[in-house]
């Protein structure tokens, strides 16, 4: 029994740094939990996701390494769900962690909401148009068979972006609040 609680007792408090780690890794694995789960069920309707706005809110709260590392795990286990498919893991390990870290530190300059969601609009079109650049090279397409695969890609990245517009400006601080919330109770 002393033994029980002396191990507590470091843990509370020598060992703090091992809990600290052991929460965020938590942390990450919720929001990583919450990407795939937002983004399978929402899966049959092109355009619309909640991806980005889930993902912009935890790395603005837990910052660029804890969104990063989401961002990572969740683009390896959409593809072990999924499918590797070569383009598709190099889009998504690109964009996410560009993004989780575009956004992890722009946090600490407080931008007005609209300057998020005008960064998050913009980043959702950079996602078509770096799939439209990924996706041909790996599949041979060229000339008029990419032209009709960007064109194509268009209107979805149309619906893309509004669902960005939408959401964001709808979501993100509740969703950053509750992020805050819930990293104050990961540092104690």
């Amino acid at each position: 029994m002393k033994e029980l609680r002396a191990e507590k007792k470091e843990i509370s408090s020598g060992g703090r740094a091992w809990s600290r780690s052991a929460k965020d890794l938590a942390a990450v694995s919720l929001m990583t939990a919450l990407l795939i789960a937002g983004q399978t069920a929402l899966s049959a309707v092109a355009g619309v996701e909640v991806v980005t706005v889930l993902l912009l809110a935890f790395s603005w709260s837990f910052g660029a390494g804890k969104g990063m590392l989401s961002a990572t795990a969740f683009s390896l286990l959409r593809c072990i769900l999924f499918g590797f498919f070569p383009s598709v893991v190099v889009l998504y390990l690109v964009y996410y962690n560009l993004f989780a870290l575009f956004f992890g530190l722009v946090r600490k300059k407080s931008p007005h909401l609209a300057l998020v969601v005008c960064f998050a609009v913009a980043f959702t079109a950079c996602f078509t148009l770096l799939d439209d650049l990924i996706y041909p090279l790996f599949a041979g397409l060229s000339g008029r068979a990419w032209e009709m695969y960007v064109y194509f890609s268009l209107p979805v990245m149309g619906v893309q972006c509004l669902c960005t517009l939408i959401t964001v400006s709808l979501l993100f601080y509740p969703l950053t609040k509750a992020f805050d919330t819930a990293k104050r109770g990961i540092v104690r």
